[in-house]
């Protein structure tokens, strides 16, 4: 069975995926925030031992863990945050747009299509 829009009855539907988008961008802020925190306070354990090498050593060392941090927690934060945009996309959210005449609706999980990833 062939999705279609409740209005008009056009086959030619496209997804929002706000929810997703949504998710993945505050995931990612969230995720790089909190890792480059957690990062800057081991990197100033991390400069202690780095002041072997000297002050250039430690400034390198802490700039590298903080970046790695941020990338790190970005990425988990992102695909998490994108994940959960999905399940709002799928059960709450109106996700469908008809090309057709524009109207927005959630249609059963039974007949959810499955679209590639934008």
């Amino acid at each position: 069975m062939s999705a279609h829009c409740p209005r008009c009855t056009s086959t030619q539907l496209m997804p929002r995926q706000l929810g997703r988008h949504v998710g993945a961008t505050t995931g990612v802020v969230s995720g790089g925030t909190t890792g480059a925190m957690g990062a800057l306070s081991g990197a100033k354990a991390g400069a202690v031992v780095g002041a072997v090498a000297g002050p250039v050593g430690v400034s390198i060392g802490t700039l590298a863990g903080a970046l790695f941090g941020a990338l790190v927690g970005g990425t988990a934060g992102g695909v998490a945050g994108a994940r959960l945009g999905e399940e709002l996309d799928t059960k709450v959210l109106d996700n469908i747009e008809c090309r057709a005449c524009g109207h927005t609706f959630r249609l059963p999980l039974a007949e959810y299509p499955s679209y590639p990833s934008l």
